[in-house]
C-alpha cells in the first residue's frame, strides 16, 4: 500500500460531518514525522484544524502552525491556508503572471474583475488552481517548497464540481494562460503516481450510500485516482458471534425490572450499531476496490492534538 505522502497532492473528500478535516491533519502529522513537508488547504472553511491541533487560527494566507519532529531529528514544519475565493484569485495570479505591472493590468482591470465574477466555476478555480500551484513552487532549484499539498476539500456535491472545474475549462476555453493551467492542473489530478483522492466515510448507511455515489462519480465521470478510502469513528467489535448468543439468551430470560435490564438495552443497541457497521463496510469493500484505512472512534475528554496524533499512526 503506497504511502499517501509520497504522492504530490491529495485531496481529501467525504459527506460534510465524517471527520474530513481530522484526516487532514492527521495525514501531515504523518507525514511530516517522515520527513515530508506539508501543506493542509482548506477551502473557505468553518475553521477547525487549529483547535484539532492546537494552534494558533488559520487565515487566508499561509502560515506555519506546527513543528514536528522528522525522522532525521529535525524539525519539519507544517503550514496551513485557508483559501478564500478573492484572495486566492489574486494571489494565484500574481503567482502564474509573476510581473505586477501585468497583473495590475488584468486583475485590476473592472472589466475583467466583472467578468471573473460572473464566470461559473471561477471561485472553485481559485481556491484549487491555487492550491495546485503550491505543488510547483520551489525552496531552492530543484527542491520542491511543499513534498504533499493535502486539500481539505468542501462536501461531496462541492468538492466533485470544484474538481470538474479544470476539465470544463479545457473542454470550453480558448488556447491560453487561464486553459494551460487548467490543463497542468488536470494531468497532476489525473495521474496515480502524482496525486489522489482519499475518501472519507462513516461506517453507517448514509455516509456509506454518499461514499458509493461519490466513488462512481470519480471513477466513472471524472476518472480521477482515489487513493485511499478511510472509514472514521470505527467502533471496536464487542459482540462477536458467541457474544450475540449470551445476550440474546439474557434477553429470553429478563423481564420488567430485571437490575440487569438498562444494561442489556445498552448492549443490544451497542450489538445492532456494530452490525450496521459491518453491513455498511462490507458494501464499500465489494464496490470500493482501493487501499483501505479505518481510524478507530477514540472515547476521550478532549479531542485535540494528542488524539490527532494516535489516528496518525494509522498512515
Amino acid at each position: 500500500m503506497p504511502e499517501l505522502s509520497d504522492l504530490r497532492f491529495l485531496t481529501v473528500a467525504g459527506k460534510g460531518g465524517v471527520g474530513r478535516t481530522t484526516v487532514s491533519a492527521a495525514i501531515a502529522l504523518a507525514a511530516a514525522r517522515r520527513g515530508k513537508r506539508p501543506l493542509v488547504a482548506m477551502c473557505n472553511a468553518k475553521e477547525r484544524l487549529s483547535t484539532l491541533l492546537e494552534t494558533p487560527a488559520v487565515g487566508p494566507r499561509i502560515t506555519t502552525i506546527l513543528e514536528v519532529k522528522g525522522p532525521s531529528g529535525a524539525n519539519v514544519p507544517i503550514d496551513a491556508v485557508n483559501l478564500v475565493p478573492e484572495i486566492a484569485l489574486a494571489e494565484y495570479g500574481m503567482m502564474v503572471l509573476k510581473v505586477r505591472a501585468l497583473y495590475k493590468a488584468i486583475f485590476e482591470n473592472r472589466f475583467v474583475a466583472a467578468f471573473l465574477r460572473a464566470t461559473p466555476g471561477m471561485d472553485q478555480w481559485a481556491m484549487l488552481g491555487k492550491a495546485f500551484f503550491h505543488t510547483t513552487e520551489e525552496r531552492e532549484p530543484g527542491r520542491p517548497r511543499y513534498d504533499v499539498v493535502i486539500l481539505d476539500a468542501p462536501a461531496t456535491g462541492h468538492s466533485l464540481e470544484m474538481l470538474r472545474v479544470p476539465k470544463v475549462i479545457l473542454d470550453v476555453a480558448p488556447p491560453g494562460l487561464l486553459r494551460r493551467e487548467a490543463e497542468h492542473a488536470w494531468t497532476l489530478l489525473s495521474d496515480p503516481a502524482r496525486a489522489g483522492i482519499v475518501l472519507v466515510t462513516l461506517p453507517e448507511e448514509m455516509p456509506t450510500n454518499e461514499t458509493l455515489e461519490h466513488y462512481a462519480a470519480l471513477r466513472d465521470e471524472l476518472q480521477l485516482p482515489v487513493a485511499r478510502l478511510v472509514v472514521n469513528a470505527f467502533l471496536p467489535v464487542l459482540f462477536d458471534p458467541p457474544a450475540l448468543s449470551g445476550l440474546e439468551r439474557l434477553v429470553s430470560t429478563s423481564h420488567d425490572g430485571d437490575p440487569l435490564q438498562s444494561l442489556i438495552s445498552a448492549s443490544r443497541a451497542r450489538a445492532t450499531r456494530e452490525g450496521l457497521q459491518e453491513e455498511s463496510l462490507e458494501r464499500m469493500v465489494r464496490e470500493i476496490h482501493v487501499p483501505r484505512t479505518e481510524l478507530p472512534r477514540l472515547f476521550v475528554p478532549k479531542f485535540g492534538r494528542s488524539a490527532v496524533d494516535a489516528l496518525s499512526r494509522a498512515f
